[in-house]
């Protein structure tokens, strides 16, 4: 029996890929009647028929066998031959024409049921429903969980806009894991944004707030006494300290070793965070001092804070710090491309160079590997006071 000819098993891939691709199953849950599914079938040819007859043969009952009695498909016969052979009637097509044909010939009936209690289990949430009709496959694979995902829908549903935190959730069986589990599923669902900070906002939940650290010069009011201060950023901004000048660094230990401006604070920036600090209203008047890695994403975070404070200066992110350190040099391990619309001429040649690697590959100053001595002769503040 030739290889090319269709046997029970083409068959079956032609309907299967309807299941793979979903369809079969959401016309299954819309009560859509039934599309057939017609299969040609390559067989043998009339001279196929003169020289092997007997595989020809093989090939008939292998089809035949394969319907199941019509149960899996059934099979359209056409004459095939001549004078010189005699006619000969063989399957030419096989049509699969009901759910019922369809589940028997995939041998997923069980699937199937599955599915169906899904739809019913469903059926007063039509937002579910219409979601599980959509995405028949994703919807399968949650099966064991539908019951748990439901009732975290509806929780979360009737909870809209309440400023609960999601620990508080009381749905049964349900909890914060769960539900950041399945964020994206319940975010399809109600929705909204499937990320993190976009599904909590969308629904007017709680999100963990955001806090910034600093250290404060005892004349800046609200911030003095505290040697190192970690406060919600909310609550910052609506402070009113007195601050003449802002130091903004990305590395935490430089944080912690950095003299106090007069008159000043110290903030921990934390990399592309910098936001954070940068949307400080009262720093809008300040004089801030940026220092972050000598690498391209060093850069990047300046750009980022200088479009927040456009008065922001960065110190010891220069050439000469740069080329003065060589022996510290590292590597960058993703530099970045980016178009940076904040940097100074001096500061933008020098990030073009290290895009284009003008000095080594992907070259990388980490702040804390700065000579220490290098960096306090360079601090452009007034330093009355250390730690």
């Amino acid at each position: 029996m030739s290889a090319r000819w269709v046997t029970p098993a083409g068959i079956r891939a032609r309907v299967q890929r309807r299941v793979d691709d979903g369809s079969l199953l959401t016309a299954f849950a819309a009560n859509a009647p039934f599309r057939a599914v017609e299969v040609p079938l390559r067989g043998p040819s009339a001279s196929d028929i003169g020289d092997d007859l007997a595989a020809v043969q093989r090939w008939v009952a292998t089809l035949d066998t394969g319907s199941h009695d019509g149960r899996h498909y059934s099979l359209v016969r056409t004459a095939v031959g001549g004078r010189h052979i005699g006619r000969n009637v063989l399957p030419s097509r096989a049509v699969v024409d009901s759910y019922d044909q369809a589940w028997a010939l995939l041998g997923v009936a069980r699937q199937v049921q599955a599915y169906a209690a899904e739809l019913a289990l469903a059926r007063d949430e039509p937002a579910v429903r219409e979601w599980i009709a959509s995405k028949p496959l994703a919807a399968l694979g949650l099966e064991p969980e539908l019951p748990n995902l439901i009732a975290a829908y509806r929780w979360l549903r009737e909870r809209r806009g309440s400023g609960l935190y999601l620990r508080q959730i009381s749905a049964p069986g349900v909890d914060t894991k769960f539900v950041e589990r399945h964020r994206s599923v319940l975010a399809a669902l109600l929705g909204v944004p499937a990320s993190s900070a976009g599904f909590l906002a969308a629904l007017g939940l709680q999100a963990k707030p955001e806090t910034l650290r600093l250290r404060g010069h005892p004349s800046t009011g609200p911030l003095a006494g505290w040697s190192d201060l970690t406060v919600r950023l909310d609550e910052l901004a609506a402070a009113t300290p007195t601050v003449r000048t802002a130091v903004i660094v990305e590395n935490e230990i430089t944080f912690l070793s950095l003299p106090v401006p007069v008159d000043g604070i110290v903030l921990w920036g934390k990399g592309f965070e910098v936001d954070r600090a940068g949307s400080l209203p009262w720093l809008a008047d300040a004089d801030v001092h940026y220092w972050g890695d000598l690498d391209t994403h060093g850069f990047a975070i300046l750009d980022r804070l200088r479009a927040w404070l456009p008065q922001t200066r960065s110190f010891l992110m220069d050439r000469e710090t740069l080329l003065a350190h060589r022996d510290r040099w590292g590597a960058e391990a993703s530099p970045t491309r980016a178009s940076l619309r904040h940097l100074t001429d001096d500061e933008a040649d020098l990030f073009s160079d290290l895009v284009s690697d003008q000095f080594a590959d992907r070259l990388r100053l980490e702040q804390e590997r700065i000579n220490w001595a290098w960096a306090q002769a360079r601090l452009p503040y007034a330093q009355p006071c250390q730690g």
